[in-house]
């Protein structure tokens, strides 16, 4: 008998929580962040990279994939854990998002939106029930609705009828969605920085029901202030003993607020993105590795962090490789920013458990308030 999708909550410390989720691939332990999989593979990293850095889990594009190698294919070749080699949990985002960002010529709808693919400009139609046949076809383990973001800043009557929509589009979502013994799907709170929006979302969502709650709409452009004002009041009007996923963030101290706040799950392709231009994130903050100041240092980029980057190469090389663009360069700082998220996360589940949460965010915002090791 596989284990079916379940979430306990182990311990509080004010709003922050950690827990479990239990699925039959595995479990996750909360706050979890997801590293972004978008063409099935974190960029630069091997499957089992990812999962030295402490992942439980990854996400994957329904976008991206429904268009190459197309959700069809992949299933037709086992499923998506099988055709990228993760044996663990993945979580599939619904497409709408980047239809949004990325499409052209797209048509919003009741029925759907439909559009042209930024690959090669076929033409495609997702709707509700598509996202659903799509993310089946992938195989992942959490679904999430297809739902509708707006742009922000936005009027409130523009906000108020895309959040209406996508929650009509939530009730479709999980009609199509059925019963899927051991997957989960999980509702999208929309609404803008809107109070009273949001909390007539998270009242929609809750009569349908859901496996777990996004926070959604946020991390469009609305600055980490009101994305903050939102995260104040938006998880306590989900339900306490389901997941809570904030999607596409973010920076370090995005998500160490946002877990403060009571959000369980994140995703951002920063840590993955950033490697590859040179931007690493440390517990000093963010070092340049391009900075020629880097070029002589015999010193690892942090002496304290475990991972290959770290333990087996100076600044001085890794500044080297990456003005060389030596493809070396995007493997070792790719994998020194998800090991850094990843410790980040551990740091703060065992904080919560031990009710030492402050001190946690009080020592993680004075290191990085002392900035990178003196030059030599």
């Amino acid at each position: 008998m596989s284990t079916p999708f379940s979430f306990t909550l182990a311990a509080t410390d004010g709003r922050a929580r950690t827990g479990t989720i239990d699925t039959p691939r595995g479990q996750i332990r909360t706050p979890a962040f997801m590293p972004v999989g978008t063409a099935a593979t974190v960029k630069a990293m091997m499957p089992e990279s990812v999962a030295a850095t402490g992942a439980d889990i990854l996400l994957g594009n329904t976008y991206h994939l429904m268009l190459r190698p197309t959700a069809e294919r992949i299933d037709r070749l086992g499923g998506l854990h099988s055709f990228m080699n993760w044996d663990k949990p993945i979580l599939t985002d619904s497409g709408g998002f980047q239809v949004m960002s990325l499409a052209s010529l797209r048509k919003l709808t009741e029925e759907g939106v439909t559009f042209s693919s930024h690959v090669d400009g076929s033409k495609h139609m997702i709707s509700p029930e598509r996202s659903m046949e799509i993310q089946k076809l992938l195989g992942s383990d959490i679904v999430m609705c297809f739902d509708e973001c707006p742009a922000l800043p936005a009027e409130d009557s523009v906000v108020a009828a895309s959040m209406r929509m996508s929650m009509r589009w939530a009730q479709r979502s999980r009609d199509a969605f059925g019963d899927r013994p051991g997957h989960a799907l999980f509702g999208i709170q929309q609404g803008g920085v809107n109070q009273d929006l949001r909390g007539e979302s998270a009242e929609a969502l809750t009569r349908i029901g859901f496996d777990g709650y996004a926070v959604g709409g946020l991390a469009v452009g609305e600055g980490q202030e009101a994305m903050f004002g939102v995260l104040d009041y938006a998880p306590d009007m989900l339900p306490t003993d389901k997941p809570r996923y904030l999607m596409g963030v973010g920076k370090p101290d995005d998500i160490v607020g946002a877990v403060a706040r009571g959000i369980d799950m994140m995703d951002c392709v920063l840590p993955s993105r950033s490697g590859r231009t040179g931007q690493v994130f440390t517990r000093h903050g963010v070092v340049n590795i391009k900075n020629a100041r880097h070029a002589d240092d015999p010193r690892p980029l942090d002496e304290d962090c475990t991972c290959p980057a770290c333990r087996n190469y100076s600044r001085a090389y890794l500044h080297h490789v990456f003005r060389s663009q030596e493809m070396i360069s995007g493997m070792l700082l790719t994998w020194h920013n998800l090991h850094y998220y990843q410790d980040l996360m551990q740091g703060m589940r065992e904080a919560i458990a031990a009710a030492r949460f402050d001190d946690f965010v009080t020592v993680f915002h004075a290191l990085r308030a002392e900035g990178d090791i003196e030059r030599l």
